[in-house]
């Protein structure tokens, strides 16, 4: 029973056999078919046995694992790779059904190649997960037959793979040129004129022996007939704190991912931004209480535990409190800190029901609230409206996106800055604001 657990008839078989049947049928009209009828099904049981033997004499024929990466990037393409190895004498033809994650509800995956004899051959796929967790393979099923194909042995491989999948560090690699210069500007980022540079001056003094001589400055130097110097002090590591609202608001769907995931993305980034940019990063998370809290801090492995704590950032669809936020931020954040809150506010009057605590957090830090345009009201808003029930659809669509603008500026009233964007366009956006408040110095 073993031989025929792997045997599968191929379909060719069957269609021969409809063929010959056909031939049968015609028979009755052209006595003649009737021999070449009995000599097909003749051959074809030949054909059928001699295929067979050939694809099932032997063992190990075909030899195939499932090379995966050690996570999966959310949001993005991640590469599979299939190494098969045919051990036939001949050309074997495959049927590659890899039994991929639930997650991508997928039910027709199904790869089609050939290989040559005594040959290896890698076959690439991608996978674009959209929501953050453990991705479970099943088996890798392998239909090889021959020329013929008239019937297939199946092989089966690689049953039991899990492959994390993280916020999108892929990201991290588009955005690692720091620095504004032309290659950044294809990306989005803005040009900033930067304020001073690395060291702030401090004062003129007089040269003493180990000053560096670059430091000179030949102004004092000529009026006080000696040599004075340029003393600078090193600019101080600033705390930069991402803060992921992880309500119900954030639940919202956007090209497959989540305010929430886009937020996380955005996150990531940017601490690798501020850790460039010689300034601590540092994270946490708030719902009905506040979690995934990592300090400011520019260790080495600083980027390693936010990307920890991203992994396991789910929406819970309750109701943010800002209020114990506010409560939590006043205990344990001391220093002055740029406070980047991604959140979302649909109306006016949902900012006014969380302004106080903003206005509260805007005291002691410089708080940016970053949130999202609504981007299915542009077809309704630029749509031209024929109906009556369009018309009102319409107004309501410009009344949703002009309470947007006007939550920016209520915002500004306060000393609170804010970033509108889109969800493709978060981390760019964000990358571009934190880059202009270091350049004027506004920390």
């Amino acid at each position: 029973m073993k031989l025929f657990k792997p045997f599968y008839i191929q379909p060719r078989f069957f269609y021969t056999g409809i063929g010959i049947v056909v031939l049968f049928g015609l028979s009755y009209f052209v006595p003649l078919l009737f021999n070449i009828a009995q000599l097909s099904i003749l051959v074809l049981v030949l054909l059928f046995a001699l295929d067979f033997l050939i694809v099932f004499i032997g063992k190990n024929k075909i030899e195939a694992r499932r090379i995966l990466p050690d996570k999966f990037s959310n949001g993005d393409k991640n590469a599979i790779d299939l190494s098969i190895k045919n051990n036939y004498p001949f050309s074997i033809h495959l049927e590659i059904i890899d039994e991929i994650p639930e997650q991508f509800q997928v039910r027709d995956f199904k790869i089609k190649d050939t290989i040559t004899s005594r040959k290896t051959k890698s076959i690439p796929y991608h996978l674009k997960p959209t929501e953050r967790g453990e991705y479970h393979f099943g088996s890798l099923n392998i239909y090889a037959s021959s020329i013929l194909k008239l019937v297939a042995k199946r092989f089966t491989f690689s049953s039991g793979d899990m492959v994390p999948t993280y916020p999108s560090f892929k990201q991290l690699k588009k955005f690692e040129l720091l620095n504004i210069n032309q290659n950044s500007l294809e990306y989005g980022l803005k040009k900033v004129r930067r304020l001073g540079h690395t060291m702030e001056f401090e004062q003129i003094k007089e040269y003493v022996l180990g000053d560096d001589l670059r430091t000179i400055n030949w102004k004092a130097t000529a009026k006080r007939n000696q040599l004075m110097v340029n003393q600078f002090q090193d600019e101080k590591s600033q705390p930069i704190y991402s803060i992921i609202d992880k309500g119900r608001v954030m639940k919202m769907p956007f090209n497959g991912l989540s305010l929430l995931d886009y937020a996380i993305n955005a996150t990531l980034v940017i601490s690798n931004v501020v850790l460039k940019k010689h300034d601590k990063a540092g994270m946490l998370s708030f719902s009905k209480k506040i979690e995934n809290v990592v300090v400011a801090e520019r260790r080495s492995s600083q980027m390693q535990l936010i990307l920890e704590s991203l992994y396991n950032v789910k929406t819970d669809f309750f109701e943010s409190d800002f209020s114990r936020l506010y409560g939590n931020i006043k205990r344990h954040i001391t220093q002055r800190s740029l406070i980047l809150m991604y959140t979302n506010f649909e109306t006016l009057d949902g900012l006014n029901r969380q302004l106080p605590y903003l206005k509260a957090i805007a005291k002691s830090h410089l708080l940016v609230v970053v949130f999202f345009k609504n981007t299915e009201l542009n077809s309704l808003i630029s749509n031209k409206a024929e109906t009556v029930q369009q018309v009102y659809d319409k107004v309501i669509a410009e009344k949703f996106a002009f309470e947007k603008r006007l939550i920016v500026n209520e915002l500004k009233k306060y000393g609170i800055y804010s970033i509108l964007t889109t969800p493709e366009n978060l981390t760019i956006d964000t990358i571009n604001k934190y880059l202009e408040i270091k350049a004027r110095g506004l920390l």
